[in-house]
C-alpha cells in the first residue's frame, strides 16, 4: 500500500506494463482474447507484441472477451477482505461492458463488507489514454489525495483526455463495424489513412482521411498543436500495434515542433490491437477539450 489507504485497479485495456503496474502501485485486472479456430483463451503477457500481431497479419482473426462479474467480485472482496477501499478506473463503457460489470460487482461487494468502499470511475478511454489517465492518477494518490478526492480527479481529468490516432490498413476498422467494406477497398487503393478520435462518451469516431502515413502523423500533430492545454509542457503517451519505428517518427516529430518527447511509449495490447490491428499509432495528451 501506498501512503494512501486504497487500492487502484484498472483493467489490461489500459496498454500499461505489469511491470509498470506494479512499479506504480496498481492492480491490473487481466482480459482474455482468443483467435477463430483456437480453442484456447490467451491473456496479455502470453504472447509477444510481435507475435500476436503476426497472427493477425497471417490472417488470423482475434476476438476479445469482457471482464465477468465473478472475477471483479472475487478482486474485489479480496481487497475487501483486508479492509482496502478500491478505486477502479474502468476501460471505456463506449467500448466494452467491463465497466458495468465492474460496478455491479462493486455493489455487491459493498452490500457484503459495508466498511469497505469500492469507487469504479468509467475512464472513457482506451489503450495508453486510458493509461496516461491511470499514470495521472497514481500521482494524485502519492501526493496524498483521498480516494474521493482521486474519484473527483479522474472524472474531471478524464474528459480532457485527447485521443489521436491512425491505422495502417483499414480491414480491421471494415471487420469492426467502423468502416463499410467498399470505403475499405478504395481506401486501400488510393492509400488512405483514417484519423481518428475517441470522444466525450468514449465512442471512436472517424474524423479526417488523409493520404500516406506521413500525412497522417503530420495530422495527429496538428491536433495537438490545436488542442493540447500546454503544448511545451504536457505530458504525452504514445502507443503502437508493432510498428516502433513510426512511433518514434511521432515522438521525433513533437520534439522537433515543441521540445517534448512522449512520456511513456508503449504496445497496443491485445484487447484494443484485435480491433486496430497491427500497424496503428496512437497518440494521448491533456487538451482544452476532448
Amino acid at each position: 500500500m501506498t501512503k494512501s489507504n486504497y487500492t487502484i485497479m484498472a483493467d489490461c485495456a489500459c496498454d500499461i506494463s505489469a511491470e509498470l503496474c506494479e512499479k506504480w502501485n496498481v492492480r491490473s485486472v487481466p482480459m482474455e482474447f482468443t483467435f477463430e479456430g483456437d480453442d484456447k483463451a490467451y491473456v496479455s503477457g502470453d504472447m509477444t507484441s510481435s507475435e500476436f500481431y503476426n497472427k493477425m497479419r497471417n490472417g488470423e482473426s482475434p476476438s476479445t472477451t469482457a471482464v465477468n462479474v465473478d472475477i471483479y467480485r472475487e478482486l474485489f472482496e479480496e481487497e475487501a477482505k483486508q479492509g482496502h477501499d478500491v478505486l477502479h478506473l474502468a476501460f471505456s463503457s463506449g467500448l466494452s461492458a467491463t465497466c458495468n460489470f465492474a460496478t455491479m460487482a462493486a455493489k455487491e461487494i459493498m452490500e457484503k463488507y459495508p466498511d469497505v468502499k469500492i469507487s469504479v470511475v468509467d475512464s472513457l478511454s482506451a489503450s495508453a489514454g486510458y493509461g496516461l489517465l491511470l499514470y495521472l492518477l497514481t500521482k494524485k494518490r502519492d501526493d496524498g489525495a483521498s480516494m474521493d478526492e482521486a474519484v473527483q480527479y479522474a472524472l474531471e481529468t478524464r474528459m480532457h483526455l485527447c485521443h489521436w490516432f491512425t491505422v495502417d490498413d483499414l480491414v480491421y476498422l471494415k471487420r469492426g463495424g467502423r468502416i463499410s467494406a467498399s470505403a475499405a477497398f478504395v481506401g486501400g487503393i488510393l492509400g488512405i489513412k483514417p484519423v481518428l478520435h475517441m470522444d466525450n462518451e468514449g465512442h471512436l469516431i472517424n474524423m479526417l482521411k488523409v493520404r500516406g502515413r506521413k500525412a497522417s502523423l503530420k495530422a495527429i500533430i496538428d491536433k495537438y498543436d490545436e488542442l493540447a492545454q500546454t503544448p511545451r509542457e504536457g505530458t504525452v503517451f504514445i502507443s503502437h500495434g508493432d510498428c516502433i519505428d513510426d512511433a518514434k517518427e511521432l515522438d521525433d516529430m513533437l520534439f522537433e515542433k515543441y521540445g517534448v518527447r512522449a512520456e511513456i511509449i508503449t504496445h497496443i495490447g491485445p484487447i484494443i490491437g484485435s480491433h486496430s490491428g497491427p500497424g496503428t499509432i496512437a497518440f494521448f495528451f491533456i487538451g482544452k477539450e476532448r
